[in-house]
């Protein structure tokens, strides 16, 4: 086994030591500030947990997204500007988003389902004080409209990936179309993009400490105390994420594809830690796209566009939720929901997970959405935003998944995927 697998495999292990020691350390956190109070529960809230820990962990997420901007536009710029037939950017367009939305209606459907039959609701005790103020989501044609990038820059500085997207395939089809020009600059673009990778490379060395000083800080305020009344729904929702990610998207990758899951998951495991300390698809988006194209071997043509598409649009985890919630939700509040409901519940969630993506506090906002179209009190979102940080961190681990699958599909689909560098077990294609 060669140095540099060595050296992976001792990163990953370190990651998960970051992960496991970040969950103890912040349950002793929680356990001496809710018990022992004074100069010693003040000096581990103010100066370990939101100090420390939360400076190290904020460190580590503001190098993640600094990379995303830069590595989405120019690894897309050089992914589109590579396609031998630009017609494949269609092709790929609409297989892509096709799969999003087919892999959210059957979250969605998975969690309804489960709902129904574990009744995670069924005699609580609702408490009378529950308020919760939903955000007014965009209208549909808003959305459309806000694809569409009136200043580049703003975009880039907003961060806004939609429009990110759509400036980069047409530059990169520019690229294309422009002879000479355009290849020159592009050989350009292709440096920059080893650079950027070399940095991602750089930010995945600190991540075991990033890591504990994320997991430390949530585990600390959140303890245990905040799951008793609430333990049957939020075991419910983790059974359903770890099924659509075990079972759902192997599937669906040896359904279409052909591919064998086994060592899909095996080289996605980095990812998904990565994924769950930082609750965050889009700063996770260069882990998950090194990843999806060094180790999975899908070609940068496919991976560019799929992956940051995903990270924006991709809400299988966030389905799941309300999926669960909205069951939940009618049985606390003893209000009953025919087939008519479910049935509106789960388009309204799969729609909206396109319409309301780059939207601030999207899984609540579409949760609302869902609430109200089929007549619940949005209110009852109250009863479960006390736990839903750590059921954000499990949701984005399944999301990062179902990117990367729907990448692996489209990319064999379209001939992209290097199966060799997938089926290897110690892989790590050099770029």
């Amino acid at each position: 086994m060669s140095s540099s697998t060595n050296s992976k495999h001792s990163l990953t292990i370190q990651i998960l030591a970051g992960m496991g020691i970040g969950v103890v350390v912040g349950l002793l956190c929680s356990l001496i500030v809710n018990r022992t109070g004074g100069f010693v529960g003040d000096f581990t809230s103010d100066y370990l947990v939101e100090g420390l820990f939360n400076l190290l962990g904020q460190a580590f997420l503001a190098l993640l997204r600094v990379l995303v901007v830069p590595l989405v536009f120019v690894s897309l710029v050089c992914g589109t500007a590579a396609l031998d037939d630009v017609r494949k950017l269609g092709r790929i367009g609409v297989r892509t988003v096709g799969l999003y939305l087919m892999t959210t209606a059957i979250a969605i459907t998975l969690a309804l389902i489960a709902a129904i039959i574990v009744g995670p609701g069924k005699g609580f005790g609702l408490a009378t004080d529950v308020s919760f103020e939903a955000a007014t989501p965009p209208s549909l044609v808003d959305v459309l409209i806000g694809i569409f990038p009136k200043n580049v820059i703003a975009a880039m500085s907003q961060g806004n990936m939609l429009q990110i997207i759509v400036f980069a395939v047409l530059f990169g089809l520019a690229l294309t179309l422009s002879g000479k020009p355009g290849k020159r600059l592009l050989a350009i673009f292709e440096d920059m993009n080893e650079v950027i990778m070399t940095l991602v490379w750089i930010v995945m060395k600190l991540a075991p400490y990033g890591v504990f000083a994320l997991i430390a800080r949530t585990f600390a305020t959140q303890g245990f105390d905040a799951f008793g009344p609430l333990i049957k729904y939020f075991v419910l929702v983790l059974g359903v994420l770890f099924l659509h990610a075990l079972v759902t998207y192997p599937l669906l990758l040896k359904g279409f594809s052909g591919l064998n899951p086994g060592p899909f998951l095996k080289k996605l495991r980095e990812v998904q830690i990565f994924a769950f300390s930082t609750a965050s698809s889009n700063a996770t988006i260069p882990i998950t796209l090194k990843t999806v194209e060094e180790k999975l071997g899908v070609k940068n043509s496919v991976a560019s566009f799929t992956v940051p598409l995903g990270a924006t649009i991709n809400m299988d985890g966030t389905a799941i939720m309300q999926g669960v919630a909205t069951v939940f939700i009618a049985q606390a509040y003893s209000m009953g929901l025919g087939v008519t409901d479910y049935l509106m519940v789960i388009m309204t969630a799969t729609l909206a997970s396109i319409g309301t993506a780059g939207v601030p506090g999207v899984g609540l906002i579409m949760l609302s959405m869902v609430l109200t179209q089929v007549g619940l009190p949005v209110e009852g979102i109250g009863l479960i935003i006390g736990i839903d940080r750590l059921l954000d961190m499990v949701r984005t681990a399944v999301n990062v998944t179902g990117d990367s699958t729907v990448s692996c599909i489209v990319a064999k689909g379209e001939g992209e995927l290097d199966e060799r560098v997938y089926n290897d077990k110690e892989s790590v294609q050099e770029t």
